[in-house]
């Protein structure tokens, strides 16, 4: 829950790094809430007639649209790929697959042009400071 809330937190912030556990846990987050928002436009009978959804869920959809696009666009920067490349996405079907595939992918090592490895994997190491050796 750390991460969704962390996200929503980021609200429209596209420029940095997301690791893949805050994209995936935001996901099924965002998953979960969305089952939830339908079953209660159908409890409530807040459904569109022949939509099978409603209010509730259009508000959620509109309110957790942007953070949604914004972690994308920051779970690119990880694997050093621009944020642009979320318009793969609209390329049918296969434009689907490769974006999955693309943030599923593991996090650049170190540094990159999009900031530092969120992970803290492949930072430059720090060598704890030796005492001098003592002279004769």
């Amino acid at each position: 829950m750390k991460y969704y809330l962390a996200v929503l937190k980021k609200y429209a912030t596209f420029s940095g790094r997301a690791q893949r556990a805050e994209y995936w846990y935001f996901t099924l987050f965002n998953i979960i809430f969305l089952i939830i928002a339908a079953i209660l436009d159908n409890l409530l009978g807040l459904t569109i007639k022949g939509v099978g959804y409603g209010v509730i869920y259009i508000i959620y959809t509109l309110a957790v649209l942007i953070p949604s696009i914004a972690l994308t666009v920051r779970r690119l920067h990880d694997t050093s790929r621009s944020g642009w490349m979320i318009l793969i996405c609209l390329i049918p079907i296969v434009g689907g697959i490769w974006l999955f595939v693309l943030t599923v992918l593991d996090s650049t090592p170190g540094d990159n042009k999009y900031g530092p490895n969120p992970k803290g994997v492949g930072a430059a190491p720090t060598m704890p400071a030796t005492p001098a050796a003592p002279s004769a």
